[in-house]
């Protein structure tokens, strides 16, 4: 009778333990995807042949019906190519507490020869889902890796969701421009990000989000693959979208407003 119970006890602790994990995992059941730029705001660099705008806009496309397909509310800040200011983007994530939001971006620098895919986080509780992201989509394109980094964008900092923004290439870089005007290719990323969100580890429970400082270290967080995580150790010069400045101090050189 005494081993039975100790049965029973130990099947509904382990019910209760899957449940708490499946609980985690539905927790958030909307998908925020922000195409990068639009309308006047074109992304990348003067002279870019391949317009930014155009591209994360059709890969964001491609993503909502495969989230869709996996029973997440899908909402996308644009479906179009017009211009949305990013606190209308931030504002749009925040309305919806049950979400993540996921910023679809590629890269762009004035040498040619950069390359590779990165992924950039801000809050140590949207950690677990950059790596998650990154590492599917790295996975599934032939492109270098140049990991995960936490920065003070403004899609990230000022969200109250977890946030990641996912550069998918540089489009300044002549092999990766042409992955990246392949139709197939586009819907390889966006599969990939999908996977990514889908495979995420179980994001932390908490009664309220707290976008904590880029200060903490990303080391102590349990769900983190560390081999997609580095501190980026270069500075960027604020700079409007309207301006043309570019930072000297690193290799990418894109024209972005997401670090006001």
């Amino acid at each position: 009778m005494r081993a039975r119970f100790g049965r029973y006890v130990l099947c509904c602790l382990a019910a209760a333990a899957l449940a708490a994990t499946a609980s985690a995992q539905t927790r958030y059941t909307t998908v925020v995807i922000d195409p990068g730029h639009g309308g006047f705001d074109p992304g990348g660099i003067p002279g870019q042949r391949v317009p930014e705008k155009i591209m994360t806009l059709d890969v964001s496309l491609r993503l909502k019906p495969l989230l869709e397909k996996a029973g997440y509310k899908v909402v996308l800040t644009r479906k179009s190519d017009v211009f949305v200011p990013l606190g209308e983007r931030v504002a749009m994530a925040n309305s919806y507490p049950n979400s993540i939001f996921v910023c679809v971006h590629f890269n762009s620098a004035t040498r040619s020869g950069a390359n590779g895919i990165e992924t950039y986080f801000y809050s140590t509780e949207s950690a677990p889902l950059a790596a998650s992201i990154h590492s599917a989509v790295v996975g599934g394109a032939p492109s270098e890796n140049r990991g995960v980094r936490r920065r003070g964008y403004f899609v990230l900092r000022k969200t109250t969701v977890p946030a990641v923004l996912i550069e998918c290439g540089f489009l300044t870089n002549p092999t990766e421009a042409q992955y990246a005007q392949s139709s197939d290719y586009r819907q390889k990323l966006a599969q990939e990000i999908a996977r990514g969100i889908l495979n995420r580890p179980a994001l932390a429970t908490r009664t309220a989000y707290t976008n904590r400082s880029s200060r903490v270290d990303v080391g102590l967080q349990p769900f983190l693959d560390q081999r997609f995580v580095r501190e980026s150790g270069t500075k960027h010069r604020r700079h409007k979208t309207s301006t043309k400045k570019k930072s000297s101090s690193t290799e990418k050189k894109k024209v972005s407003s997401e670090e006001q």
